[in-house]
């Protein structure tokens, strides 16, 4: 006869809110939900509707999270200075828009401290700051440009490439650009981003041709690594540089998603919802937002929500 005596499993803690930082692999009981729930690495990589921009517009910059992004700048047609902020659900206008409206304008940063640079209307080295109310001048880049590309912080960014193409970088103090000697190894304008001032990516873009091309950053130099499987320009990137995603694009205008390992692309099977251009992109490889944008000749206010893969709470279903 079996004997189990002396078996024993995990005891489950009973409380009465989750957790509020949980690690990977607890479990737990919510005595108030009556729920067993636990924390665990999920894999969705899918876009889902989000709720819409209040200004349709294309050629527009970005900073922040998928649930406190920020949308600013643009052609809706004609440049703009409107400034939006998404809180996860809905996009809600801020009175105070860029000093300098403009397209084709670059960011990065958070939704309470983002930076403006670059733009067109026309080429511009023209950096504003955001305090989360209003935009404030600060040091222009050395070298004017639009549909450049940026990354990192408000008080350490870094700027490359632009229009007309070049490769040049420069990186930001929080008060003034520097030019580093050593630009792109592709010159190029329309490309996309991720990461920090000392730890980028660049990839897509154009000239004179759609780029697949992708070249990582140190901090010092720029180096060539494995290409998109999508050549595209003006494409939503967001992330960090071992763990990257971009969306969208053209041109003809793309749906196509691709994800970044630090080492290759891989095409992802769930594509965004509407095709487009020219839109912008917040947030991280396990949360995004993308928004605005061009599916044709037309300007749209379309946002999506993407969740790729993270650790998150899940209910456990028990019979």
């Amino acid at each position: 006869m079996t004997n189990y005596t002396g078996i024993q499993g995990q005891n489950i803690l009973i409380v009465s809110s989750d957790p509020s930082d949980p690690t990977e692999g607890q479990i737990w009981y919510n005595s108030t939900s009556n729920l067993l729930k636990g924390y665990a690495n999920v894999i969705t990589n899918a876009w889902a509707a989000g709720g819409n921009m209040n200004t349709a517009r294309v050629a527009l910059g970005s900073a922040g999270t998928q649930t406190a992004a920020l949308g600013f700048g643009g052609f809706a047609p004609g440049s703009t200075g409107a400034t939006e902020e998404y809180n996860g659900t809905s996009w809600a206008n801020n009175p105070t828009g860029l000093n300098t409206p403009r397209y084709e304008i670059s960011g990065c940063g958070t939704q309470t401290a983002a930076l403006a640079f670059a733009g067109e209307a026309p080429p511009t080295g023209a950096t504003e700051k955001y305090d989360g109310t209003t935009w404030t001048n600060t040091g222009s880049l050395n070298t004017a440009r639009s549909a450049a590309s940026g990354s990192g912080t408000q008080t350490a960014a870094l700027a490359f490439g632009g229009k007309p193409a070049t490769g040049s970088t420069e990186s930001f103090n929080g008060s003034t650009w520097s030019s580093n000697p050593t630009g792109l190894n592709t010159a190029r304008w329309g490309l996309s981003g991720a990461g920090t001032q000392t730890a980028a990516l660049a990839f897509g873009g154009y000239t004179p041709s759609y780029l697949a091309a992708t070249e990582s950053w140190n901090g010092t130099s720029w180096t060539s690594v494995n290409s998109m499987n999508t050549a595209r320009y003006l494409s939503a990137g967001f992330g960090t540089q071992t763990s990257a995603i971009v969306a969208g694009g053209g041109s003809p205008p793309t749906t196509a998603t691709e994800l970044w390992n630090g080492t290759s692309w891989t095409t992802n099977p769930n594509s965004m919802g509407t095709a487009r251009y020219n839109l912008g992109g917040a947030g991280t490889q396990s949360l995004g937002v993308a928004f605005a944008g061009n599916p044709g000749p037309a300007v749209t206010n379309v946002t999506e929500e993407w969740t790729g893969s993270g650790v998150q709470v899940r209910t456990i279903t028990t019979s």
